[in-house]
């Protein structure tokens, strides 16, 4: 016997999405960070702060709890201004933010931060927190878009506002479009797929629900999930209504396109075996999942999911 929604929605409550309590405490923590290196910026660097948006997976509610294996990730976008992009380095500008947040945090070890290829991380032992501050520099005053650095020198216009409300326009459109994203992010990391990262998994959610609409119930959207991956094999361009025309031209293996920049593939560092990885692993997923709906074997739903998997509180 299928699924139903109930019995989804209870495992998404209580084993993947982030408690309000913990949301509360993280929260916290992220502002107190906000408000020290904010100050900081000013007061030692020829930059000046516009705007700090929380963004990515936390802010869009598509987060899944800490577990084994597994941390909580917040994303912060400062964007900065005061200075031109032609004069900036990501080295400079990571560079400058990490020796901040390691003077903001001195009993930390030096194990608790690095700098990763767009971002400067500060890990939070306690918690379980770690927090990725992302330079942006502002395109013009006020604006929502800005400019990232990556470690090979490129810059990319990005827009994080626009992201988050391209995520809210579909979850208005669908109240169980996180759910899903929070399953497949579920299956993603239990199966520890390669170079598959969050963001790409919420784009191609939301291709699904603009080319399939909401019809049919979670499981059943969830198990076509995982047969377009292995079926388009990740080929098509994945692109919105929101994307300028015309689109970027790509030589990636596998082409999912930012709603707010045409000419960004996020997907871009999927390599050709990897893609070939994902593709075998949702084969194989929605092959379990299929006799699992059918059976209705929970060991078996717990092959696509992991052993946390639980569609009722315990006897």
């Amino acid at each position: 016997m299928p699924l139903n929604d109930s019995r989804l929605r209870y495992y998404d409550h209580n084993v993947l999405r982030l408690p309000r309590d913990k949301r509360t405490v993280y929260t916290a923590q992220v502002n107190r960070l906000v408000d020290r290196l904010t100050e900081k910026l000013h007061d030692h660097t020829k930059f000046k702060v516009s705007r700090v948006i929380k963004a990515g997976s936390f802010a869009k509610h598509t987060i899944l709890r800490k577990a084994e294996g597994r941390e909580v990730d917040v994303d912060l976008a400062f964007y900065l201004s005061g200075k031109a992009v032609s004069q900036s380095t990501y080295e400079g500008l990571s560079q400058d933010i990490y020796d901040l947040l390691v003077g903001l945090y001195p009993t930390k070890g030096i194990d608790d931060f690095q700098i990763q290829k767009k971002a400067a991380t500060v890990r939070f032992v306690g918690t379980g927190l770690h927090v990725d501050v992302v330079p942006v520099i502002e395109r013009a005053p006020g604006s929502n878009d800005g400019y990232q650095f990556t470690t090979d020198g490129q810059k990319i216009l990005t827009c994080a506002p626009c992201q988050l409300q391209f995520l809210k326009s579909r979850k208005d459109l669908d109240p169980d479009f996180r759910t899903l994203i929070r399953l497949a992010k579920q299956w993603r990391h239990h199966h520890r797929l390669p170079g598959l990262k969050g963001y790409s998994i919420e784009l191609l959610m939301a291709f699904m629900l603009d080319r399939e609409g909401t019809g049919g119930s979670i499981e059943t959207r969830f198990r076509h999930f995982l047969l377009s991956i292995a079926q388009d094999e990740l080929k098509e361009v994945v692109a919105f209504s929101e994307n300028s025309r015309p689109l970027g031209r790509f030589t990636d293996p596998v082409v999912i396109l930012d709603p707010s920049n045409s000419e960004n593939n996020v997907a871009a560092r999927i390599k050709e075996e990897e893609r070939q990885a994902i593709i075998q692993q949702a084969q194989n997923s929605y092959e379990d999942a299929t006799i699992a709906s059918v059976e209705d074997d929970a060991n078996l739903w717990k092959e696509v999911f992991g052993p946390r998997f639980r569609v009722e509180d315990a006897p």
